[in-house]
């Protein structure tokens, strides 16, 4: 578990420089895919010289680039490095491939592993449907906990005053009609996830896309992550997931653990 953000702040070992950096890093997005040296201060908070540095010193190690003509900012290629490095080290994404693969092609629908980050799920391993899917959704997307068969399935493994820290620190707000944002409600789904020993989410996030999920834990029963199985509603209802993915996703996350390498 890492320090909590107003504890490292206080710090003195809290390298102030590095998190600017990051910071301005991050700010690039779908929304703001390129921006001049106002916009990113405006975006950061941070003064125009301290991004004038910043974004000098970025570019000089080659993590964005920068229009010669506009003179406006973008990541480069060099950017992906950071998410990489963490897709390409991390031992869970590693073992868990070969199991997703299989249970992709058992299903034929796409299968997803996730691993908690803050309120959200972040995508870190994906195989896709080789039928339509409308919905597109590239490793490090992040999704809400609370309206996830994914965020759900880590949720119901946790313990109730985990769980309900983390539905209390959530927005829980209304993406599609069919969002269950009433607190109540809310946990009541997460304890039926609790003793059938996997989730569900109906066209909450998305509309059209049902999800079944299945916390994935590690030796000791601690949870990591999970995975679920995305359902498009033009082929199947909430109760053929059940029925049928369910019990896929629960053969596939024992596998998983019985094989798991010692650590």
């Amino acid at each position: 578990m890492s320090a909590r953000p107003e504890v490292a702040l206080e710090s003195p070992l809290f390298n102030n420089s590095l998190s600017r950096g990051l910071t301005v890093l991050l700010v690039f997005s779908a929304g703001k895919r390129d921006m001049n040296l106002p916009e990113i201060a405006e975006a950061t908070g941070f003064t125009k010289s301290a991004v004038q540095r910043i974004t000098f010193t970025l570019e000089s190690l080659g993590y964005l680039q920068k229009d010669p003509k506009t003179k406006r900012y973008g990541l480069s290629p060099k950017a992906l490095d950071l998410g990489y490095g963490y897709l390409r080290s991390n031992w869970l994404i590693d073992h868990a491939n070969a199991y997703l693969l299989d249970l992709n092609r058992k299903c034929e629908e796409t299968v997803n592993l996730s691993v908690p980050e803050g309120n959200d799920m972040v995508y870190v391993s994906r195989f896709p449907s080789h039928k339509y899917i409308a919905i597109h959704m590239p490793v490090g997307s992040r999704l809400p906990m609370f309206c996830t068969a994914a965020g759900r399935a880590y949720l119901s493994a946790l313990s109730i005053e985990q769980s309900d820290a983390l539905i209390d620190g959530s927005v829980l707000r209304a993406y599609t009609p069919n969002t269950i944002t009433d607190k109540k409600h809310l946990r009541r789904v997460i304890r039926e996830a609790r003793v059938a020993g996997f989730s569900w989410a109906n066209e909450e996030y998305y509309r059209g896309d049902i999800n079944i999920g299945v916390a994935v834990r590690d030796a000791l029963g601690k949870p990591l992550g999970a995975i679920n199985v995305s359902l498009p509603t033009s082929r199947w209802t909430l109760e053929s997931g059940k029925e049928q993915i369910a019990p896929l996703l629960l053969e596939t996350v024992r596998a998983l653990a019985t094989s798991a390498p010692p650590r």
